[in-house]
């Protein structure tokens, strides 16, 4: 099989705009500004990383560390595309960023999700990958949608 996860290229952007807009993560058309920083700064502090399947991006995740703190990190977004998911590979990602923290002397990692139904699989697996559930914070997203906090010490 000719899969891996690897940093982001900027030849990898199509096919993440795929990935984007068939996992509805966010609108596509955002993906351009949000990675300008990484692709374009070398002292940037992004962390892009993407499953790639036959050449092509199957999965994209997006990693920040939290200003002012030691060690630890945000999640900001992780997706598969529809015909990828349930596969293992959202697993894999996760196992890859953890990794690569440790190796940057991360401490902790933090997924942000949504009381949303639409995300109980998100909550669940994040349970399932030795996520707990940290802190709810009530109508942050909107009126009766809470942020919901999951915390890993890696």
């Amino acid at each position: 099989m000719n899969e891996k996860i690897r940093p982001v290229l900027k030849s990898d952007i199509d096919g993440l705009k795929k990935v984007v807009d068939s996992s509805k993560l966010f609108p596509s058309e955002y993906l351009d500004e949000m990675i300008s920083d990484y692709l374009n700064n070398p002292e940037t502090q992004d962390i892009w990383f993407t499953n790639i399947y036959d050449n092509t991006p199957t999965a994209i995740g997006y990693c920040i560390p939290e200003k002012l703190t030691n060690g630890t990190y945000n999640l900001l977004a992780i997706a598969e595309s529809q015909d990828s998911q349930r596969s293992g590979v959202a697993t894999e990602m996760m196992s890859y960023i953890e990794r690569h923290l440790k190796q940057k002397n991360g401490r902790i990692l933090i997924v942000e999700t949504s009381n949303d139904d639409a995300q109980i699989g998100a909550r669940k697996f994040y349970n399932k990958i030795g996520y707990t559930q940290m802190a709810v914070i009530k109508d942050f997203w909107n009126d009766g949608e809470d942020k919901i906090i999951f915390w890993k010490k890696l």
